[in-house]
């Protein structure tokens, strides 16, 4: 037998399959999809076996296999075909395409070992005169007889000897099950009520299948329980499904409110996870344990048979977009292509849906579905901006006369409040009053941010880190001043400005430990802080009954980003964090600070006017050409030498002059984060309608750099940010 096996390496140059002997010993354990360890000139690697077949076209004696990884089917026929409709798409190597589908148990090569856990239990092994057996023989008896085992971890007041007694004479014997990481135990099981107008979407969804759906429905308007219902009605069908949440910081809410409706039947799939506990629940799904999957963007790649609906719940996140590494795929894209395969549905969920979906929806090619009302009769939030450039001759820091008056009325109240600043961090950078001096990273274009409880200096790119200086290195003086502004500053102002208030702070410096996002939300949520401050985390998703308040510390962070989608993404931010307010049975309120009040994104957000915003957005679209009017590409080009990748970045814009007709070229010119961890960055943009030669053409570029170690080529398919 001679199997094709595609090795571990990510090197273009052997992202093929290598024919290899199999002998006589292994051949009944050999199937397509497992992992084999093969020779590979003077390396052992891991592979996944892809072909079976008695004779190869190689032109060299074959060598044979080492050993078999794994007894089961690593990779099922399904995610193979997956696998090289993303190397196609997304024109990556096949390996990574299969690579970023799995837990690092189980990936080509993990580089340790991640076990499985074991419980061992005791139980009875035969008849015996129970009258004869010793007094804490026979309490270890009746204690089984009771229960039908002991579990040995539990077995604390039990004498280990009379256990080991009773082995060697077998009465009892020892049997071991595998012990998850993580359990999700049955509840009393929750259904609720759905409104009429959640109904007539339910039954849109199962009674028009195969298709894609958007759900617009504003925040409150019970998007979760009609994805339940969907998927209720899917699993009495015999059918799994995917659920998918953009932020880490929303999974512990929907796995709870999950758990209340279907109990154990749930996994987790998401980054906070351990490498154990995604192996584990990997496993769960494989087995078939768990019929309904909910994590983020990697979860939409869980081993499921018979899929009956995927969701992708706040569908405009750009964490749905893999950006680094290759493959840069959309989980979106992925969902369809995998519906496709199962004939099953997929439903976007969205107060604020991308404008590539609206259109899709208005030209027919989704289907479209509303839910223009919160479910409890309540209206939306009243929103009131505030002109910073006014406000701040009165303001005390950065907090207007409004802002202050409303978080001490809540307190005052013994209500909540959230308030949002998109940068973590005490200020932005550190810089010289005397001589201007700005203290940047020496790896990255890019200014050091200040945090204060660390007294450190920090590149959030790359990581390097240094501890703030007493005088300025350039000019000697003592004239070092902190700006712009972070969450850690602003926790610092709100503590100086109420003495007694409780805050939790949520960005990515409070909640890199694990486990502390599901922490922190159920702490607010039994009111034991008063104020939830943080970055675009606590925008999306979380329901918190007691939240009347919503502060936007500076509206216009986003603006500023040269991004073409940075007005979107403005409007759906201010739009998210404003739906956080008056979810419950009070009324709520949303004060935004902002220096530019009259920008049209901020002033539809402040009326919940989606259509209005949409309306205004795609006239900019399409007199700009871009999309949903245009596709955009970015071929980045890096290197360690910027003069030499400046150089062939001008030699592939030659060739695609020469290649592509109908394709707008744009560039080459240096990334907005032009030096990242010392290697340079240009980008060639591309904008096109339909081009039959681009792939080609793009392939062929890939192709001809592959063997040179001094460039980098990426290719990334509308993306989902231009830096």
């Amino acid at each position: 037998m001679i199997v094709g096996v595609l090795v571990e390496l990510t090197n273009k140059n052997v992202d093929r399959i290598f024919d290899y002997n199999v002998s006589e010993s292994l051949v009944p354990h050999i199937k397509i999809g497992i992992r084999v360890v093969v020779p590979f000139g003077k390396m052992e690697l891991e592979g996944f076996v892809l072909e079976i077949k008695e004779s190869s076209s190689a032109d060299r004696e074959l060598k044979n296999i080492l050993s078999i990884v794994d007894e089961n089917i690593v990779l099922n026929q399904e995610l193979l075909n997956l696998g090289k409709w993303m190397q196609k798409e997304t024109i990556s190597s096949l390996i990574s395409c299969y690579q970023v589908m799995l837990p690092k148990a189980l990936k080509a090569k993990n580089g340790e070992n991640i076990s499985i856990k074991y419980d061992t239990y005791y139980v009875l092994d035969s008849s015996y005169d129970y009258d004869k057996l010793l007094e804490p023989q026979q309490r270890i008896i009746d204690c089984i007889l009771k229960d039908g085992f002991i579990l040995r971890k539990d077995a604390v007041d039990i004498s280990l000897s009379s256990v080991k007694t009773l082995l060697k004479h077998h009465i009892l014997k020892e049997e071991k099950k595998e012990h998850y990481r993580l359990s999700y135990s049955n509840q009393n099981l929750v259904k609720k009520e759905l409104t009429p107008l959640q109904s007539q979407v339910v039954d849109r969804v199962i009674h028009d299948e195969e298709k894609v759906f958007l759900l617009h429905g504003v925040t409150g308007s019970g998007k979760t329980e009609v994805y339940m219902e969907i998927i209720d009605y899917y699993l009495k069908q015999g059918k799994s499904s995917i659920v998918l949440v953009p932020e880490i910081s929303l999974t512990p809410q929907m796995v709870q409110r999950f758990r209340e409706r279907f109990g154990s039947i749930i996994a987790a799939l998401h980054s906070a996870l351990s490498d154990g506990e995604k192996y584990d629940e990997w496993r769960r799904i494989y087995r078939g344990e768990a019929s309904i999957v909910i994590g983020a963007r990697s979860a939409i790649f869980a081993p499921l048979p018979n899929i009956g609906v995927i969701i992708i719940d706040e569908e405009h996140s750009d964490s749905y977009k893999q950006n680094d590494p290759s493959p840069r795929y959309h989980a979106r894209d992925v969902a369809i292509e995998r519906a496709h395969y199962h004939h099953c549905s997929v439903v976007l969920g969205s107060a604020t849906p991308t404008l590539e979906t609206m259109a899709r929806a208005q030209k027919g090619n989704y289907q479209y579905l509303s839910l223009p009302e919160r479910v409890n009769g309540k209206s939306l939030p009243h929103i009131t901006i505030i002109n910073m450039n006014d406000a701040m001759k009165k303001s005390r820091g950065h907090f207007s006369l409004e802002l202050i008056d409303g978080i001490r009325n809540r307190l005052e109240k013994r209500e909540q409040v959230i308030l949002l600043l998109n940068r973590r961090g005490y200020s932005s950078f550190v810089t010289c009053k005397n001589c201007g001096y700005t203290f940047k990273c020496p790896n990255c274009d890019i200014t050091l941010t200040y945090h204060k409880s660390s007294n450190t200096m920090r590149c959030h790119y790359c990581g390097f880190g240094e501890k703030v200086y007493q005088s300025c290195p350039s000019c000697g003086e003592k004239a070092l001043n902190n700006l712009g502004v972070g969450t850690q500053r602003i926790e610092e102002e709100l503590m100086n400005l109420f003495s007694d208030i409780r805050i939790l702070r949520m960005d990515y410096d409070t909640t890199s430990r694990k486990g502390k996002h599901e922490e922190m939300i159920e702490k607010f949520q039994n009111h034991e802080y008063d104020v939830l401050l943080g970055t675009q985390m606590v925008a999306k998703g979380l329901d918190f009954s007691l939240v009347t308040l919503v502060g936007v510390i500076n509206a216009d962070t986003s603006l500023n980003i040269p991004d073409f989608r940075s007005s979107e993404n403005t409007f759906s931010l201010l739009s998210q964090v404003a739906g956080r307010s008056g979810r419950a049975k009070k009324a709520g309120e949303v004060l935004i600070q902002t220096f530019n009040p009259e920008h049209y994104s901020i002033c539809y957000a402040a009326k919940h006017d989606y259509q209005g915003f949409y309306e205004e957005e795609m006239k900019i679209r399409k007199l700009l050409k871009y999309p949903p009017y245009f596709y955009i590409c970015n071929i980045r080009i890096s290197g360690k030498n910027a003069e030499y990748i400046f150089d062939e970045s001008y030699k592939i814009k030659r060739c695609l002059e020469r290649n592509l007709h109908s394709t707008i070229i744009l560039g080459p010119s240096s990334s907005g984060l032009f030096k990242i961890n010392n290697i340079f960055h240009y980008h060639i943009i591309l904008k096109y309608k339909s081009d039959s030669s681009l792939y080609p053409t793009l392939e062929k570029i890939v192709d001809h750099y592959k063997s040179n170690s001094k460039i980098k080529i990426d290719i990334d398919f509308n993306p989902s940010q231009m830096l």
